[in-house]
């Protein structure tokens, strides 16, 4: 008899509270950026505190400045992911319903449009105040991971962006009836937990690495290489996990059971993947360009 594990009775709601007539409520995802955020914010202050981290002793910003910036990445984040989540998966239902795409509040954001908005508004700001901008991409790097970590638990508690049915033992049986919706399973339907897949590599485990060689290796005297770092990583992390992750249920048809956007004869990529490529590449050359400046 396969093993599968109960999903945990946890309350996407911390608490709510009525307000004249109006209830209020803190999730745990809006608590995992707000978190994730504050913790990456002290990450970077943290080594731009330590000018000997840097190329010729020069931090590329000052405590300050990344406060000011911060508001900028917060914009480029919202914007960045509700509009990636707009055209990457769901262009042509926003098209026939444009009034939806400004309601962030029904759900619905791609990491790969935030990062896109983060680069927007972090390239703008270093031009804005003349600021070395490998540097301050380096720095910005350093401060992701906490955030994506805690944004990937608050999807499993959600109970969304599950995995593919799986008989592994670690198998989750998440509720709701799409989650169980699983035609060639008889009985109660197991999916891999593929947000704690995503948690444990693009957040913990990448994130241990950019710290140990921040702090360790003295990588930042190598502009370029922490920002090709993450993105590497992060792009290998999510190309991987996409073979057990359940793709949009809109790429999903009968002769594309596997959801991939892009195929030929029956292989091919799901989106995911395809977006997750030119990072890995844009990575690699990072890496292989960083130079020591001392």
């Amino acid at each position: 008899m396969q093993a599968i594990l109960p999903f945990p009775e946890i309350s996407p709601e911390i608490f709510s509270v009525t307000v004249f007539g109006f209830e209020l409520a803190l999730r745990w995802y809006a608590m995992a950026y707000i978190v994730g955020i504050v913790i990456g914010w002290r990450l970077v202050v943290a080594a731009l505190q330590r000018p000997a981290l840097w190329p010729a002793e020069t931090p590329p910003a000052t405590p300050r400045q990344i406060e000011d910036l911060l508001t900028w990445v917060i914009l480029g984040v919202i914007i960045g992911g509700r509009l990636g989540y707009v055209f990457f998966y769901q262009r042509d239902y926003y098209l026939d319903h444009p009034g939806e795409i400004l309601a962030v509040w029904q759900g619905g954001m791609a990491f790969h449009g935030g990062l896109l908005g983060v680069i927007t508004a972090a390239f703008l700001f270093a031009w804005k105040h003349a600021l070395p901008r490998l540097s301050l991409a380096d720095a910005i790097a350093l401060g992701v991971p906490p955030g994506l970590l805690l944004g990937r638990l608050a999807n499993f508690i959600n109970g969304e962006l599950w995995g593919r049915p799986t008989d592994l033992p670690w198998g989750v049986a998440f509720p709701g009836p799409e989650a169980q919706n699983c035609p060639d399973v008889a009985g109660i339907c197991a999916r891999h937990p593929s947000q704690l897949y995503e948690a444990g590599l693009e957040g913990l485990l990448l994130g241990v690495l950019l710290i140990w060689l921040v702090w360790r290796s003295g990588a930042l005297r190598r502009p370029g290489l922490i920002a090709g770092v993450f993105f590497a990583g992060y792009g290998l992390s999510r190309f991987l996990v996409e073979f057990v992750r359940q793709p949009d249920a809109h790429f999903v048809t009968a002769g594309n059971p596997l959801g991939l956007a892009w195929h030929v004869g029956g292989w091919g990529l799901t989106m995911g993947q395809l977006l997750s490529l030119p990072m890995i590449l844009a990575g690699a050359w990072l890496i292989l360009k960083a130079r020591p400046v001392r």
